[in-house]
């Protein structure tokens, strides 16, 4: 396939994607429910395939663990399309509203983004969730799964891009690309792409950003915390902290360090490590924390590394500031916690983390799309430019001015004959 063309004609069909009524889009996406249902045993089928191939090939199990889609994951993505079907539209929403002059008005309102490359690794309820955000907000989207669902990823392809375009979706709506090679030809459109979101390993979403011309939107690690302030309620702190580390840690969102301020150590590690082994979580540390738990002791460098994994840093820091410090070194601004009951500790907490997602009390798996009532998330993302933290709906679309006048020109302000009156209109 030569993915140019093809992304060509996407772009062509970009503008028809775009102005599909809210109540096209809906029914094509309980149309994609409902065949997704339909057809399970045939993406089962596929999924048992790739799980072998990746158990024969030696996969780390963080990684198997993703590849799974079961009667669970299935529930999950139509749960999820369902909800998306009930969030408002995002599109043709005015922002503002305000009149220059008479007969002069200006709208900023909300439109689609275009084509949209997401290029994602080893979760093929990624696609679906994907897929079904870029159908909502009326953008197109190439697909590029890992090869390790590769089968998985072709059935539910098939059944979805089946299903939308009898629906009445352009036939550049979506598109899948299959073969490696073809994720260099599309970093390489940048004519005709309009956005990247990568999803995967560090080093995949660092190859993405520095191979590209294409404004890439995503996060390259997930190296989250939980700081135990001096004010913690232990009852609260344990099953958080436990959630965190365990609930699934193969995720982004999955708390990588543990940072203990030291008046409470003696009394909340030891409680803390019997929880976490419990749950079969390995322990490492700094040679301070080895005084309290058993822990394999760790360089301060260390504390970049995301683990994916059953496995949990430990610090102890003097204060609420050091732990900030901490974080604010070597987090990867994703998503951050303070157990604590001091309002004014998780005040200063949130105002000085600079990360996309700052919780208190709670556990840092909350970090997604679906959690927060999105319907689903396309990715992460942890920059500062259009959108941050699980990006939904609102993360997919982007806005245009429309200007209505009657007949003027800029000649008569800049000389005087006429002035502007702005003068805010109800975006009713």
């Amino acid at each position: 396939m030569d993915i140019r063309s093809e992304v060509k004609k996407m772009k062509e069909d970009s503008p028809k994607m775009a102005a599909l009524s809210l109540e096209t889009r809906n029914q094509a996406l309980l149309a994609v429910a409902e065949a997704l249902q339909q057809q399970k045993e045939k993406i089962f089928e596929a999924n048992q395939k790739d799980l072998e191939a990746a158990a024969e090939s030696g996969l780390p199990q963080s990684v198997q663990k993703r590849l799974k889609f079961d009667a669970h994951k299935l529930a999950d993505v139509i749960s999820g399309i369902k909800e998306l079907v009930k969030l408002p539209d995002p599109l043709s929403q005015v922002q503002l509203s305000r009149q220059l002059d008479d007969h002069l008005n200006l709208y900023r309102v909300t439109c689609p983004i275009g084509v949209i490359g997401i290029i994602f690794e080893a979760r093929p309820d990624a696609l679906v969730q994907i897929s079904s955000l870029c159908i909502k907000s009326g953008n197109c989207a190439v697909l590029k799964g890992g090869r390790e669902t590769a089968a998985t990823n072709k059935v539910l392809f098939g059944i979805i891009y089946q299903t939308v375009t009898d629906c009445g979706l352009p036939s550049g709506c979506l598109l899948q690309a299959e073969q490696h090679n073809e994720i260099d030809e599309l970093l390489s459109c940048h004519d005709c792409v309009d956005l990247l979101i990568p999803r995967g390993s560090n080093q995949f979403v660092q190859y993405i950003m520095n191979h590209t011309k294409i404004p890439v939107m995503g996060h390259a690690d997930g190296v989250c915390h939980t700081y135990v302030d001096e004010d913690y309620d232990m009852e609260k702190a344990l099953p958080v902290l436990v959630d965190a580390k365990t609930q699934y840690t193969a995720a982004c969102n999955a708390t990588e360090t543990l940072l203990v301020h030291r008046r409470i150590a003696e009394e909340f590690l030891p409680k803390a490590e019997a929880a976490l082994r419990a749950a079969g979580v390995s322990l490492r540390g700094t040679l301070e924390a080895s005084q309290y738990i058993d822990c394999e002791i760790m360089e301060e460098a260390e504390f970049h590394t995301e683990y994916l994994d059953m496995v949990l840093s430990v610090k102890l820091v003097d204060s609420l500031e050091e732990a900030v410090r901490h974080i604010n070194t070597y987090g990867s601004h994703h998503t951050d916690c303070i157990l604590t009951e001091n309002p004014e500790h998780a005040e200063t907490f949130m105002q000085l983390v600079d990360s996309a997602g700052v919780y208190q009390n709670c556990s840092t798996r909350f970090a997604d799309g679906f959690r927060y009532g999105f319907g689903a998330e396309v990715g992460i993302s942890t920059g500062k430019i259009h959108a941050r933290g699980p990006v939904g709906l609102e993360g997919l679309v982007t806005y245009k001015y429309k200007l209505y006048g009657q007949g003027q020109i800029v000649a008569d302000y800049a000389e005087g004959r006429k002035s502007f009156h702005f003068q805010e209109l109800d975006r009713g």
